[in-house]
């Protein structure tokens, strides 16, 4: 199938832009994407056509809400333009990028194993952990495994998870699975809190601080005033902001505009 996409979209920044640790770029161009039980292949066709893998009800009912396709990122450009030189730039650079919307278990656990770890660390560690638990899928790409339910790694022990690759975090990813699964945090429910009760939420899992909070937040909530504050970040407002967090400038389209910044301190060249 090929479908149009008339606003920002660029596979490549969006697969590189470590918000999600399990897409994968073949020889060809295609890009996988991967959430739940859906996979999806895409690969430019022509300035604004994609050819996609999947049925046209799937990408209307899956995909069309993961990459976001409802919000004009040419517009929150547009409106962001001249409030801060830095911003700019870092808009500049990141034109393409959208934040997905992925699924809040699999963000959960997948942002508690980025701290203190490379983006490669982290893809390894989640596909190990999804070969060990998830559901086989054969695609006419490649044989893979979707990321488990709760319910599916709920006995999981210690020592399996330290072969995944989790060192001190495992602990952290104990404490996630038993929550969710006995019903203490229920990452369903918790979609109609505000944002800040949502936050405090997240905060009541063992080693989720205020940057995994905010990610999830961000990433699988939809929470587009939240701002994850992580090494990048701190080092783009240490130095290139005069020390002083220039996204309050933003609203409600902060975190947006915090991915662009983002994507441009890991990708600069000085």
């Amino acid at each position: 199938m090929q479908i149009e996409i008339e606003d920002d979209f660029d596979l490549v920044k969006i697969a590189q832009s470590g918000q999600c640790f399990r897409t994968k770029q073949f020889e060809d161009g295609t890009i996988r994407f991967i959430t739940g039980n859906h996979v999806v292949y895409l690969k430019k066709a022509e300035e604004r056509s994609y050819v996609v893998s999947c049925s046209d009800w799937e990408w209307n009912t899956i995909w069309h809400n993961y990459f976001d396709l409802e919000r004009s990122y040419q517009e929150i450009r547009r409106k962001a333009q001249g409030k801060h030189a830095f911003i700019q730039k870092a808009m500049d650079k990141g034109k393409g990028l959208r934040i997905l919307k992925q699924d809040p278990w699999e963000t959960l656990i997948t942002f508690i194993l980025s701290q203190r770890k490379s983006i490669p660390a982290i893809a390894k560690s989640v596909e190990m952990i999804a070969n060990r638990y998830g559901n086989r899928i054969e695609t006419d790409y490649e044989t893979l495994f979707t990321f488990p339910l709760p319910q599916q790694i709920k006995d999981a022990t210690e020592e399996e998870l330290k072969t995944c690759g989790l060192g001190y975090r495992v602990p952290y990813v104990l404490d996630a699975i038993q929550k969710v699964t006995e019903g203490t945090l229920d990452l369903d429910h918790i979609a109609a809190y505000k944002d800040e009760e949502l936050f405090r939420e997240l905060l009541t899992v063992y080693g989720v601080g205020n940057k995994v909070a905010n990610c999830v937040c961000l990433f699988a909530y939809g929470r587009m005033e939240c701002v994850p504050v992580d090494v990048w970040i701190s080092k783009a407002i240490r130095e290139e902001c005069g020390g002083e967090s220039p996204f309050s400038l933003f609203g409600r389209y902060a975190g947006i505009i915090q991915q662009y910044v983002f994507y441009y301190e890991r990708n600069r060249q000085d």
